[in-house]
């Protein structure tokens, strides 16, 4: 069992001092099972009032913060699958749900075929928070604003998904359903994330926007992957992915459709461009207004396509 608080200074948290802060005090019971199929039984089990626990970098403090009202962590920290990361230059990368970040940027083989996924892994955070948060997680929280999903999206990844009824995928563009709402069901945990073997000629890049050098939530997020054709004139494949623009983070099919439309030059960029401005629909708040990030999105799309050009040009 859990007991999620901010005790008093100088004080350690445990069961003989609850008393001295009740009123904030939330017991929450605390499993730590060995197989996908024990996990997926107890998240069943308890449904809404059940969540996955891997690097606990979200949840802990939306239950510290309270947030969110659970009756159960399910840490899934010694379940093999979602610990497995493992990259073939044939099959692609495989990237199990509760694998840490700095394990991705850390491996030399992956950092050098997926540039761009380390752009955005290694945005998450600063680096202690790397040493426990998981893309897998990542995605699972459901923001906007997330760094690592825009760039899953343009590099084409997939979600593997056990539950009760057994296995399934999905296109990781439609995992978020909603600002911290996803696409599992009842009793379901994502396993892994896999990610296409990179093409010849290919190339990609994140990048973002924060109000300030310091750790901050993304403005504006975006993401592009291209393949190039042998002279590396003309593009054959896009993908453009954005965040903090919408209530999900976004594939804007247009914006890479616009890429392929005969050799590369500034006024196709500039056509993916209106194409992504057009399918963000951002809203105002503390971090920007709705018309800010409209300009914005322009401004990164172009960044993030030029910057996956310069890679692929540069294999």
């Amino acid at each position: 069992m859990l007991w999620l608080a901010e005790p008093p200074l100088g004080h350690k948290l445990n069961k003989a001092k609850t008393h001295l802060w009740d009123d904030s005090m939330k017991d929450i019971d605390y499993t730590a099972p060995r197989t996908l199929a024990e996990a997926a039984a107890l998240l069943n089990d308890k449904g809404d009032r059940a969540r996955i626990l891997a690097g606990g970098t979200d949840i802990i403090v939306q239950l510290r913060e309270h947030r969110r009202d659970l009756d159960l962590l399910v840490d899934v920290k010694n379940i093999a699958e979602v610990n497995e990361l493992t990259f073939d230059p044939a099959r692609g990368l495989r990237i199990g749900a509760a694998v840490p970040c700095y394990r991705i940027y850390e491996n030399k083989d992956i950092a050098k075929a997926y540039p761009g996924l380390i752009d955005a892994v290694s945005l998450v955070g600063g680096v202690q928070i790397q040493s426990r948060a998981s893309v897998g997680g990542n995605l699972c929280n459901a923001s906007p604003a997330a760094d690592t999903t825009p760039m899953l999206i343009a590099l084409e990844a997939t979600c593997h998904i056990a539950g009760p009824q057994g296995p399934r995928q999905l296109p990781v563009e439609t995992f978020c359903t909603a600002p911290g709402r996803t696409a599992l069901e009842r009793g379901e945990l994502l396993v892994s994330i896999d990610l296409p073997a990179p093409k010849p000629h290919s190339g990609a890049h994140y990048l973002r926007f924060i109000p300030r050098n310091e750790m901050d939530i993304a403005v504006v997020g975006a993401g592009a992957s291209v393949v190039l054709d042998d002279k590396k004139q003309k593009c054959l494949a896009a993908r453009i992915g954005v965040g903090a623009v919408a209530p999900t983070p976004l594939l804007v099919p247009d914006a890479g459709a616009a890429l392929v439309d005969g050799a590369l030059s500034d006024a196709l960029i500039d056509k993916a461009v209106q194409a992504a401005r057009a399918a963000a629909k951002p809203i105002s708040d503390m971090r920007g207004t709705a018309e800010y990030r409209k300009h914005l999105v322009g401004v990164l799309v172009k960044r993030a396509v030029q910057g996956a050009i310069h890679r692929a040009r540069e294999k």
